[in-house]
């Protein structure tokens, strides 16, 4: 298996509130409450332990909260590389409908200082070189500037590091000029990164067609219940995700993307590759937090997507 390395400039504590719905202005009682040391590189690195790959974690962690962190990093056998940063890491919270809607209420995050914003450069040239991927994903903590981010993934590009990068908004289109070997935005997220007022299923295939002309090799195109669209070098593939019972909506994406990295680090046909993360994904919805919880469930699962070839 594989050494991956995680980058998470934003983590959080998850606080995910289950409830039957949500009625704003008035009292409303929870079924239960559940608290994950999270972000999406952690996510993306507990999927990937799940499929027997080696995790270095890094990024900024706040210095005055780090305990459910460090209990999650050691649980999991994670290498733990975070820049300790003066203060406490933010709290989100999810606010989970037994519908499956979920409502986001994120925090802004830490303040990084200069100094700690070169103790994590740093760090990554010295563990990118010894890892096979690189995984930076998840929003900008305050402090941190879209020009440092991208001089960020510039220098791991220099150390001849496969990066996969999944972000948002002005990260993610400052991003898209350091050509990642993967993408994996959202089609609201990727029309808001090419500057489209529409994002129709034709004008975005134009648009990952096109990213791969400037140097991205692979663009996963996350689509919710519609599934999931995978720009690869020469091909084109959609794969149509099997019906279930939706508990949680979070990390769901992340699940995808290990999915998807797992088969390429393995080497699988692309087929294999997008059917087994659809399928991860597929039983993201159905539980809360991270991770595989059954592999005999995810073999049913994969089964049961559907996939259809992408013209160019």
């Amino acid at each position: 298996m594989a050494r991956v390395l995680t980058v998470t400039l934003n983590p959080a504590l998850d606080l995910t509130v289950q409830l039957p719905s949500l009625r704003l202005g008035e009292v409303n009682r929870s079924e239960s409450v559940q608290v994950h040391a999270a972000g999406k590189g952690l996510n993306v690195a507990q999927v990937l332990a799940d499929l027997g790959h080696q995790l270095t974690v890094t990024g900024f962690l706040g210095a005055d909260n780090p305990q459910a962190f460090e209990q999650l990093f050691e649980a999991r056998g994670f290498a733990d590389e975070f820049v300790r940063v003066a203060g406490e890491t933010r709290s989100n919270i999810k606010l989970a409908e037994a519908g499956g809607q979920i409502t986001d209420i994120n925090s802004p995050g830490l303040m990084i200082a200069e100094t700690e914003r070169v103790e994590l450069l740093a760090r990554l040239k010295r563990l990118a070189p010894v890892h096979d991927l690189v995984v930076v994903a998840g929003s900008l903590p305050r402090g941190v500037q879209v020009e440092w981010f991208v001089e960020l993934l510039q220098a791991l590009k220099q150390l001849g590091a496969r990066v996969a990068l999944d972000t948002s908004g002005a990260a993610l289109r400052a991003g898209l000029a350091t050509a990642p070997w993967l993408i994996k935005p959202n089609e609201e997220e990727l029309a808001e990164a090419r500057g489209m007022q529409t994002a129709d299923a034709p004008a975005l295939a134009r648009e990952a067609w096109r990213l791969q002309v400037e140097g991205v090799e692979h663009v996963v195109v996350s689509q919710g219940s519609e599934g999931v669209s995978w720009f690869a070098p020469g091909a084109g593939l959609h794969a149509c995700p099997p019906r279930v019972q939706v508990v949680s909506t979070v990390g769901a994406g992340d699940s995808l993307l290990a999915g998807m990295l797992h088969g390429l680090l393995e080497n699988w046909p692309a087929e294999r590759t997008l059917r087994h993360a659809t399928a991860i994904a597929a039983q993201a919805v159905g539980q809360i937090g991270f991770g595989i919880t059954g592999t005999a469930q995810l073999a049913e699962l994969e089964a049961a997507v559907r996939l259809q070839p992408l013209s160019q």
